[in-house]
């Protein structure tokens, strides 16, 4: 029974037109971070986006598997994943790839403007893994102007 309350509550959410702009902005969002990527020369899975995430190929990209990859990131205060690529001759816990998403920074009131920045960053810290660390502040300057929704320190 729960399981069918909450299966109507989303559907009631996701009916409203607030919903539909947050969604519209999370493709926005993805489309204009994949593009400022590509503009770099960072070489994506699929080229680009159509949805709400993408995958960087970090091996072409960096020379960097995507679990250091995630690790660096992680150390500047930006999460990503570690993500198999298609035929990737790389093991599952160390692939060739990265996976990135835009809701979480949706949800805190990014949008367009801010992507450009945000892939400065992650190509920054990714050319330059040693030397990543002084990013971290102008992350966590970024971060603290779009709080968490309903989250009060």
């Amino acid at each position: 029974m729960n399981s069918i309350a909450a299966a109507a509550v989303t559907f009631r959410k996701a009916a409203e037109p607030e919903f539909q702009v947050y969604a519209r902005q999370i493709l926005t969002n993805a489309k204009a971070l994949a593009n400022a990527l590509l503009a770099e020369g960072v070489t994506l899975v699929t080229g680009g986006t159509d949805n709400h995430m993408m995958v960087i190929d970090t091996v072409a990209s960096f020379n960097l598997d995507g679990r250091c990859a995630q690790e660096v990131l992680d150390g500047i205060g930006i999460t990503t994943n570690k993500q198999v690529i298609p035929d990737d001759p790389r093991p599952p816990m160390r692939p060739s790839g990265l996976r990135i998403g835009t809701p979480a920074i949706t949800t805190r009131g990014m949008t367009e403007a801010e992507m450009p920045r945000i892939a400065a960053w992650l190509v920054a810290a990714l050319r330059h893994p040693d030397d990543a660390s002084r990013l971290s502040d102008e992350v966590k300057d970024c971060a603290a102007a779009f709080p968490v929704p309903a989250f009060v320190p």
